[in-house]
């Protein structure tokens, strides 16, 4: 099967397999990844979810070497990030390039995998930022053959690689990605049946390169296409192997013969490579299972420890509601919230709060989506005034300047272009600059009142009320209001931060909530809109008023959009205080003479790389009234969703939970997951480090190597512990069983998250004596 073919004209025979089902089934192995700017969770093997997790962890391990098991349950205490993921591990496949490093004959002061790697990346990071700024319209063809032209004009490959007749190989390749990549396996896949994992092991040495390309197939699909690059990205990745392979070839000899034997020996030998990685990794499941049912013994107990707790008395008036995201960062502050008087009740919901919106600033032709990336917008608002023109053109320049002169690295140059006034700014913005703040986000500061629209038509009064009804019985929030009614979004406060969006709102597509919940507010203090609301049997007292607010999860602080009485300003300050103080234990400030400030000092310092911990420790989902959770201590390390199943008619709410919200959860749990588990592979390495890419695309970690993705390792590891347990994310339901089993039976990705291992599905009965697990279509007894 090892053949050579070097010219387009080479005929295929009717026996020659498939590869370009083999090049599809590996692509849609790859998950997407969002850029900086909206950066959200992503479950990094989210497209292999159809099987079991501990067979693609164990899949992952022998293409090349990812682990997805939890550390401690690995290693001894006393591990280095580094080491953790790779000791104790079989040996791994390895591409033709990686097989040339290992052969002493061949070593170079470059090795072949680092420049084959560094090569694609730098191209890649050129193509992809004039491709994101529109220079051009691009498909897996115009891909690949932009590549080619450009190696076939690199000399430097061939000095760098000490290689001079390197480069004639690329002349020969086709000029077509579908005949190279036929041409690449007949020439190099010994065993056709194993060419996706082939495929799949060539993706994963540009894995950053691949995912940015599955995010981009992700929105096409979004939009109704199917434009997909990343065959033409793969192509490129197999042209090098072929031309490392004839390259060798052509210099005959010793060094020919011993690398055709390793390569045959590896295709023969993958199958018995693969059940090895099964079966190391049994005791670490074993482990891993077992930290997981201690977590859930422990949350387990809190929730059964008594009975339920009513909250709030029903003949007792309320001070305040205030409904917060789901996000485990909220339930610190929903808890000291609620300790500050008794007639206080917070509540838990998406934080895009069930707008489906894209947010276009008035008078500009910019736009942002504020929804979960797992749905495409189907409404887009604007300021009903325009902001200034002035503000208008400070947007332009701040996002064109901040692709230049925020990086690091750019700092001198910047200087150099801007002079000494340059120079006084860095200066300023250093030692008595403030919190970074999205110049998006100041186009809408002041503004309460919005446009909504449904294509290209403003939305009336009654098809806001049908919009409004919908959130309202999915929040809870239907038959008792207080006469304040926070609608609490939350965005995050840090300085030189790439990954600032990843502190934001995930349900809000990485941004700030503050849209939505101005939005939202601004629809329900609409009296046309309360009375088509009261026609279709829901009244909001004439008393209510609904008031957007964010809560800044680096400091606590909650800002109110308007005015609110001083009682209720109390509350949130003193709650925020409260909430300062519990995080200020796992930021290693809870001793300092002053927490509050030496909390906020954090988020306007452009060295610190710990701002905050995220949602760093998530492990669990629960989806009940919050009686069942109220005045419990949870850590920080549940998102909480408040649901009464009663009111659930057809449970249409239980059913968009169980799709929507559990799996963002999942992926923001994955995504905490992978970070800690594999930091090399699944996250973006030492941030200190990081060049941004193409303005937003991602980050390096130095000057090259594959786009980096995920988490980076401060988000995770405080310089001598981990703060994530990798834990699957354990979800509470407190629903009855047959309508959580129908709901996951109609659902293929519910089920599949279900009994494939990513997550575990726990069912509270309504009296909270008893917990089950929901698990291959059987209720089994749990607690």
């Amino acid at each position: 099967m090892l053949t050579t073919q070097t010219t387009e004209s080479s005929e295929q025979h009717s026996s020659t397999p498939d590869w370009y089902a083999a090049v599809t089934e590996a692509c849609d192995r790859i998950a997407p990844s969002w850029p900086l700017d909206q950066m959200i969770a992503v479950n990094p093997l989210w497209e292999m979810r159809d099987q079991p997790f501990a067979g693609v962890a164990s899949r992952m391990a022998a293409l090349n070497g990812t682990c997805c098991q939890n550390h401690s349950a690995l290693h001894s205490l006393g591990d280095t990030p580094a080491s953790a993921e790779t000791a104790h591990m079989p040996e791994h496949w390895q591409n033709l390039s990686a097989q040339l490093d290992r052969n002493r004959d061949t070593a170079h002061q470059v090795g072949w995998q680092d420049e084959v790697v560094h090569q694609i990346s730098q191209f890649c990071g050129d193509y992809f930022q004039r491709l994101d700024a529109g220079d051009f319209q691009a498909d897996a063809q115009d891909l690949y053959y932009s590549w080619l032209q450009m190696t076939r004009a690199d000399r430097g490959i061939a000095i760098v690689m000490g290689e001079p007749s390197l480069p004639s190989q690329f002349q020969v390749l086709p000029d077509r990605y579908e005949k190279l990549i036929s041409d690449g396996f007949n020439a190099l896949a010994a065993q056709p049946d194993h060419a996706p994992d082939y495929a799949h092991a060539l993706l994963l040495d540009i894995n950053g390169w691949s995912s940015w390309a599955a995010y981009l197939r992700w929105q096409a699909r979004l939009r109704g296409s199917e434009e997909d690059l990343m065959p033409g990205l793969l192509a490129i990745r197999l042209a090098w192997e072929l031309a490392i392979w004839r390259h060798v070839q052509h210099g005959g000899g010793a060094i020919f013969a011993e690398l055709k034997r390793h390569w045959l020996r590896q295709w023969q030998e993958w199958p018995e490579m693969l059940h090895t990685h099964e079966q190391s990794q049994i005791a670490g499941w074993h482990h891993q299972t077992a930290a997981e049912a201690a977590y859930q013994s422990r949350l387990a107990e809190k929730l059964l420890s008594g009975p339920a707790r009513e909250g709030v008395p029903g003949d007792q008036p309320l001070k305040l509601q205030a409904a917060f995201c789901i996000d485990v960062r909220s339930e610190v502050f929903r808890r000291a919230l609620e300790a500050q008087d008794e007639a206080i009740q917070t509540l838990g919901f998406a934080g895009f709060f069930g707008l489906p919106i894209a947010y276009r600033p008035k008078g500009t032709g910019f736009s942002r989506p504020q929804l979960p990336g797992l749905l495409a917008p189907a409404l887009e608002v604007s300021e009903v005034e325009a902001s200034s023109s002035f503000r208008q053109q400070s947007l332009a320049n701040h996002v064109h300047w901040s692709q230049f002169s925020n990086a690091g690295p750019a700092s001198f140059s910047f200087i150099e272009s801007m002079g000494l006034a340059g120079l006084a700014r860095m200066v300023r913005k250093t030692f008595f600059g403030k919190a970074s703040e999205n110049p998006v986000d100041k186009l809408h500061r002041d503004q309460t009142e919005f446009e909504i629209r449904k294509d290209g038509t403003l939305l009336g009064a009654e098809e806001k009320a049908e919009l409004a009804k919908g959130i309202l019985r999915a929040m809870t929030l239907t038959d008792r209001f207080a006469p304040i009614v926070l609608l609490v979004g939350h965005g995050s406060s840090t300085r030189n931060n790439p990954h600032a969006a990843g502190l934001d709102c995930g349900a809000c597509g990485g941004q700030t909530g503050s849209v939505n919940v101005r939005v939202l507010a601004g629809i329900l203090n609409d009296r046309d809109v309360r009375a088509a609301l009261a026609e279709r049997g829901l009244s909001i007292p004439s008393g209510t008023r609904f008031v957007g607010a964010l809560h800044n999860t680096t400091t606590d602080e909650v800002e109110c959009t308007g005015e609110v009485p001083g009682e209720i300003a109390d509350f949130l300050a003193r709650a925020g205080a409260q909430a300062r103080r519990e995080r200020a234990t796992r930021l290693g400030i809870a001793n300092e003479q002053d927490v509050d400030n030496a909390v906020r000092k954090r988020s306007q310092d452009w060295s610190e790389v710990r701002p905050e911990w995220g949602l760093a420790g998530n492990a669990s989902f629960i989806v009940a009234p919050r009686s069942a959770t109220r005045g419990l201590d949870l850590e920080g390390r549940s998102f909480l969703h408040d649901y009464h199943w009663r009111d659930d008619e057809g449970f249409k709410t239980l059913e968009l939970i169980m799709t929507a919200p559990m799996v963002v959860t999942h992926w923001i749990n994955l995504q905490y997951f992978m970070s800690v588990t594999d930091n090399l592979h699944y996250g973006s390495g030492n941030k200190v480090l990081h060049n941004v890419v193409g303005g937003h695309i991602g980050v390096f970690e130095g000057n090259g190597g594959d786009l980096r993705i995920g988490l980076p390792l401060q988000s995770v590891h405080d310089g001598e512990h981990w703060v994530h347990e990798p834990l699957r994310l354990s979800v509470y339901l407190a629903a009855p069983e047959e309508a959580i089993a129908e709901i996951a039976r109609k659902h293929p990705v519910v089920q599949q998250l279900i009994d494939n291992d990513w997550l575990y599905l726990f069912r509270i009965n309504d009296e909270q004596t008893s917990i089950e697990r929901y698990y291959q279509d059987e209720w089994l007894t749990h607690a």
